[in-house]
């Protein structure tokens, strides 16, 4: 076996690994991908002999090549990221895509596209790939103190700030979390059952297909409206909206929706806005509803 034929079976064995930083940071399957091929590239022109520790190396291979990308990004503002038409919510995102959306989370997706480039590496790689804050640091050109800071910044965008008890969250998350799973089965029953007897659903009209009411009264009415349009819950997941408990719609990390709740005194949910509007969504505060759990076995990837 020639030299290069066995560096590249030894990036094979790590591609996993970069392909998973890249996507959390990148938040797009084809851009990780090509990240991924950026750093093969840069390891086959290199010389390696003297890295000790080639996961290590790789790893900060890919997330400078991931850091360029972002900033890249950042300089085209005519192109935001993470927002797309509502009208493309059915074709938006393959299967694969959402799949590997949903393994990830696509509302921490959508909530990390709002972190600056160096905010989001430092986040990435600390929190979630257990990288030491001293090897992150000259990534970002920060001393280790300063990248402690950026990604304690984006921690706490990350969770966001909960407008209500840690009690009343955990129960109207649950409650949402039915809803969700109810409207992805079309069980009208499960609906009714976490619904007001007069909910109202009000929607922007971006959100709805042509002819379809923007304001819907009653349990009956919205249940069944809901099970017709349930197609796209299959993309949802609980978020914090501006610090209250509410749902997106990202297929493949794409925001297309935002749903907002109002709470009965029986906890039942009373109220719901379908939000489709860009500047409407671009103008919420989006979080994770919950703890976010690093990549299983990311600690033992740390290396040198």
């Amino acid at each position: 076996m020639d030299e290069l034929t066995e560096l590249a079976a030894r990036f094979e064995e790590r591609r996993g690994l970069l392909r998973a930083v890249a996507y959390r940071m990148l938040g797009s399957p084809g851009e990780a991908e090509d990240a991924v091929q950026e750093t093969w590239l840069r390891l086959s022109g290199a010389d390696v002999g003297a890295v000790q520790n080639l996961t290590a190396w790789l790893r900060t291979v890919v997330s400078r090549v991931c850091l360029d990308m972002l900033r890249a990004r950042r300089a085209r503002p005519e192109d935001p990221v993470g927002f797309s038409a509502p009208d493309s919510a059915e074709a938006a995102g393959s299967d694969e895509e959402v799949l590997l959306a949903d393994s990830v989370g696509s509302a921490l997706l959508v909530v990390l596209d709002a972190l600056g480039p160096e905010e989001r590496v430092a986040f990435v790689l600390h929190d979630l790939f257990a990288v030491p804050f001293a090897q992150i640091a000259p990534l970002v050109e920060r001393s280790p103190v300063a990248t402690k800071k950026l990604a304690s910044r984006a921690r706490q965008r990350v969770r966001g700030t909960p407008a209500v008890p840690a009690a009343h969250l955990g129960e109207q998350r649950a409650v949402v979390e039915a809803f969700l799973s109810a409207a992805r089965g079309g069980d009208l029953g499960g609906l009714l059952a976490v619904l007001a007897p007069d909910v109202v659903r009000r929607a922007d009209e971006a959100a709805l297909p042509p002819g379809a009411a923007a304001l819907v009264r009653g349990a009956d009415a919205v249940a069944r409206g809901t099970v017709l349009l349930g197609r796209r819950a299959r993309y949802a997941q609980a978020a914090l909206v501006d610090g209250a408990v509410g749902a997106v719609v990202a297929p493949g990390g794409t925001l297309l929706l935002v749903l907002t709740f109002d709470f009965a005194d029986d906890g039942r949910i009373a109220a719901y806005d379908v939000l489709a509007d860009p500047a409407r969504l671009a103008g919420l505060e989006l979080a994770v509803p919950g703890p976010v759990v690093p990549v299983a076995g990311a600690g033992s990837q740390q290396g040198a």
